[in-house]
């Protein structure tokens, strides 16, 4: 199965799906933090959701290079995964926007990319945002998921907009500690740390900090190993 991980740096799902033989590559303006620059798309990833008319007797096809340098051919993508930024999209972020802090067209641009996925030529697609304004702006999620479903001792609402996919079921549910769960991120190490983002050598990082997003936009490996074993077999 060939699968494009969209808006994807970390490659936690590229290489989830690898690891069960698809044939998988990441995507995202960002060179990849996963270690495999042979299966990562340095680019826009709306170049290449979709099969091009190229002309010269070849039939519509995609073509991209991978950051090793590698050209590829797909006929078209078989499952699209797509992880668009939820910076503008998401209801913790809205009060910007109320308070007329930001350009309320950095929202109507997010917006528009997200559903460029939903749009998408594609059999299977799953979309993954916070709770925010898709849910109204297009419809509800199929599905809300949590990390502690995976085995990740944590809470973080993530919803997940699906088409030709089942909802994901769970694979290692924890037992809710009687604190609550708090919502946490983790280190490169992979070590879970309070309700602050720290960098690798345990720096506790500002929220405007630009690696705070890219830490906290990192799908749990717990998810992305369901993601490959339920939804790889469809």
């Amino acid at each position: 199965m060939r699968v494009l991980a969209a808006c994807e740096e970390s490659q936690e799902v590229c290489k989830a799906f690898r690891a069960l033989g698809h044939e998988a590559y990441s995507c995202d303006i960002q060179e990849c933090s996963g270690g495999h620059p042979e299966w990562h798309i340095l680019g826009d990833v709306l170049q290449i959701i979709e099969p091009t008319d190229h002309g010269n007797n070849y039939l519509p096809a995609i073509w991209f290079s991978t950051m090793d340098g590698q050209f590829h051919e797909v006929e078209k993508w078989d499952m699209i995964l797509a992880f668009p930024p939820c910076t503008h999209l998401s209801s913790s972020g809205q009060h910007w926007f109320s308070r007329g802090l930001k350009d309320p067209q950095l929202r109507e641009d997010a917006a528009a990319f997200f559903m460029r996925f939903a749009n998408a030529d594609c059999e299977r697609i799953a979309i993954e945002n916070p709770v925010g304004i898709m849910s109204t702006r297009w419809r509800k999620p199929d599905q809300k998921i949590q990390p502690w479903m995976f085995g990740h001792p944590m809470a973080k609402t993530t919803c997940l907009w699906l088409k030709g996919l089942p909802p994901l079921k769970p694979t290692d549910v924890l037992e809710r500690p009687p604190e609550g769960w708090a919502n946490q991120s983790f280190t490169k190490s992979g070590v879970y740390k309070g309700f602050v983002n720290y960098d690798d050598r345990g720096k506790i990082l500002a929220w405007n900090d630009p690696r705070t997003a890219k830490i906290r936009s990192k799908t749990f490996p717990g998810i992305a190993k369901a993601m490959a074993e339920q939804w790889g077999k469809e």
